[in-house]
Formats: structure tokens, sequence, C-alpha cells
């Protein structure tokens, strides 16, 4: 084989144990994941916000944006319900660049899985220590999600991922609403597909063991837009796109028939600001037709503190964004109070 096996990694038990979840944080998670349950099912009404950095990249910063965050949750409580984005590990489209805080928790240095692992268990902890906030983060590596499964609120997978058979039945043994995203071809029917293998039960391997699981009935989709041939982003979040998902929903006879809408990624061609402008216009579609505002249960969003994104370097800006660009926090804060009155 042409690896080099640098360190075994240490079981996810001894982790957990170095860095536990006290009584008041379990609590508190447990609060939490009880409301988010009721959005999906449709016992709440309030529309969910998973917000946040593009990646977790550093600690200071993203506890900043926390605290911030965290005000602005008061303000809003009674019509949203916020759920950070802590995305930890980062895909990347050819193996280059950051591959987030997992890889290196000091994006400046060389990689560190172990200190990551961690790094990104810590972080998840302080943020629910400090805020009370429960967070979502990518299941980039399904072996791994074992080192966060009792911190977590929300888990996506990704447009790369989501037609891999290990990462939707890891999906099906998660007791927290999975998003399945839309592929970056863009084809309705893999993210369906992907969304019914997660709400089955199976039996498969899991870090070295047969294991059993009994299906999750709060997988739902996610649309983040997808790429042409030709390299030519297209969105898929407008009226004709969302009524076509309810449609699809009805054929495939889902439990809990619900879905998130990326305001980034190919959905705003990568146009940052243009996130603002796609949020209100979901909300429009959610207002005028009762099967998407039954559908529809909220927005994923790329906010940090300062607007844009930055190379890694010595003279990086504190809270801008080392992958994809993020709306700044002035930005974010508006779209967040100007969401609570839209809807």
């Amino acid at each position: 084989m042409k690896m080099k096996y640098v360190k075994e990694m240490p079981n996810p038990d001894s982790i957990c144990t170095l860095l536990p979840l006290d009584e008041k944080m379990a609590a508190d998670k447990a609060a939490r994941d009880t409301v988010i349950e009721n959005v999906f099912t449709g016992k709440d009404s309030r529309f969910l916000l998973i917000i946040g950095p593009c990646s977790a990249d550093r600690k200071d910063a993203v506890l900043d944006y926390m605290q911030r965050l965290r005000t602005l949750q008061d303000k809003v409580q009674d019509k949203i319900f916020i759920i950070p984005r802590l995305y930890t590990n980062k895909p990347r489209t050819t193996g280059d660049g950051y591959k987030g805080m997992l890889h290196q928790p000091d994006p400046s240095r060389h990689e560190d899985m172990l200190k990551g692992l961690l790094s990104i268990r810590e972080l998840h902890l302080s943020v629910i220590r400090e805020t009370g906030f429960s967070c979502a983060d990518e299941m980039l590596y399904p072996e791994n999600y074992a080192y966060l499964q009792d911190v977590l609120a929300y888990v996506a997978i990704g447009a790369r991922s989501v037609e891999n058979q290990h990462h939707r039945l890891v999906s099906s043994g998660i007791s927290v609403p999975v998003g399945m995203k839309n592929p970056t071809s863009g084809d309705l029917s893999v993210m369906m597909n992907s969304i019914m293998a997660a709400q089955h039960g199976h039996t498969f391997t899991y870090r070295g063991w047969e294991v059993q699981s009994e299906g999750n009935p709060l997988s739902h989709a996610i649309l983040r837009g997808y790429v042409d041939d030709k390299a030519r982003n297209h969105p898929n979040y407008h009226y004709e796109d969302l009524i076509h998902l309810v449609e699809l929903y009805g054929e495939k006879k889902l439990q809990n028939p619900a879905v998130i809408i990326d305001t980034n990624h190919a959905n705003s061609a990568k146009q940052y600001l243009e996130q603002s402008r796609i949020a209100k216009d979901v909300i429009h579609s959610f207002r005028h037709s009762k099967e998407i505002h039954s559908l529809v249960k909220g927005l994923m969003i790329e906010s940090y503190l300062e607007d844009g994104r930055q190379e890694i370097g010595s003279n990086s800006v504190y809270g801008r964004s080392i992958t994809d660009a993020c709306l700044g926090w002035e930005k974010t804060e508006r779209l967040v109070l100007d969401i609570a009155e839209l809807v």
C-alpha cells in the first residue's frame, strides 16, 4: 500500500471521557433537540436558520461570532430558531486547500489530525457551555461522527457525499435531523434516494462492528443549486423548484417532508451578497403557497464577522472566511431581523 501509518487515533469513548458533556450542557442540548424535532414534524412553527461561517477556522473568532448570534437569537426567538453552523471539516473539490479544523487546528501550520480531533470537540463544547447553542456540522467522514454524536444538533451531508452508501447508512442511525444536499449535478433523484435510504433501518459495518440502525425519520432535503457540464451555475430555490420538490416527496411517500434552502453555493453562484435576496425570495414563495409553507423549514446561510473571504496568511483579517465568502456581521444581523419580520 502506498500509505504511511502516522499515528493510531484514539477511540471515541476515550475522547468523550477526556472532554465530557456535563449534565447541564446535556440538558440544554436535549431541550434544543426537542424543539428542532418539533419544527421538522410540524409541531413548532418557528423558522430554522442554520447560519455561520463556511468553515470554523479559529476558536476566538468563532466564539465571538456565536456570542453575537446568541444576543440576536434572543431578539427573534418567537419567530426563528437558530442552529449555528460549526463546520469543522471541509470538503475540497480537487483535494487541495484548507480542509478544516479537523485537519489543521491552526490553518497556518501543518496537518495534525489528533490535535484537530481534540480541538473540534472542545470547540463544540465551548459553544454549548458559553452560549447554550448546540450546532450543525457536516459529516464528511462517517467514522468520525462518533466523536461528536452527543454534541451535534444537526448533521449535513454534502453534495459530493450524498450518493455514498456509507454516508446514507450512518445517517439512518443518527438521532438528530440529517440534511441531504442535492448533488453538484443537480439530479434530485440522488438526493431523494439518499433520504429514503436514511429513513429506513439497515445492517452494516461501522468502526469495526456489525451494527443495526432504526432509520432516521428526520432525514430531509437541502437544495443548494447545481453546476452543468459547461460549469454554469443553476439555482434551484425558486417557486417552481419547490413545487417540484413537493411533488417528489408525494411520489416517494417519505416521512416528515422538509427542505432547507442553502442560500450560497450554486444557488448564489458563490456571490455571497446574493444570499439576502435569495432568502427573501424563498420566504416570498413560502408565504404564497401552503404546500411550500409546509415544506420549507428554514435556510442555510454562510455568515461570519467580516464580509468576503481571504487567503491564509500572516496578515489575515480576524473573522473573515478562509474558504467560501460569507456575509459580515452587520449584514447578517439585518438579514435575520428582516427574516423575522417576513415570516
